[in-house]
């Protein structure tokens, strides 16, 4: 019974959080879609417009794959067969590589950016 109860609910709240993931992914690539193009048109293509705009696009596709991680996480509880959470568990873990990774990329690019940024201090003679 029990059990039961676990499947009926988890079933649409996986579904929810998959679509929210979908939802904020979708948003993020065409937001950023349409930032390229303006860029094109305007003939604003320095590097600091594109690497802010990759580093926001980033931020955004590292949410989604969290929300999907979550999906993953409720789905692993009511998953029947070891061949299905054999299946779940490399999904998560391709997710969960991919969003360490892309986490790391935001942050290198964003130290690099105040680094670059900073006054230059007068060095003694």
């Amino acid at each position: 019974m029990l059990r039961e109860w676990l499947v009926t609910a988890s079933e649409p709240a996986i579904v929810l959080i998959d679509g929210i993931a979908m939802l904020v992914i979708l948003y993020a690539t065409l937001r950023a879609f349409v930032q390229v193009v303006l860029m094109g048109v305007l003939r604003r293509s320095d590097g600091h417009h594109r690497r802010s705009l990759w580093l926001d696009y980033g931020r955004w596709l590292v949410a989604g794959l969290t929300f999907q991680l979550a999906a993953d996480i409720i789905e692993s509880s009511v998953v029947p067969t070891w061949e299905g959470i054999g299946q779940l568990g490399a999904i998560a873990v391709i997710r969960t590589f991919l969003n360490y990774f892309l986490e790391r990329d935001i942050t290198e690019v964003r130290e690099r950016d105040r680094g670059g940024h900073e006054a230059p201090r007068d060095e003694p003679a």
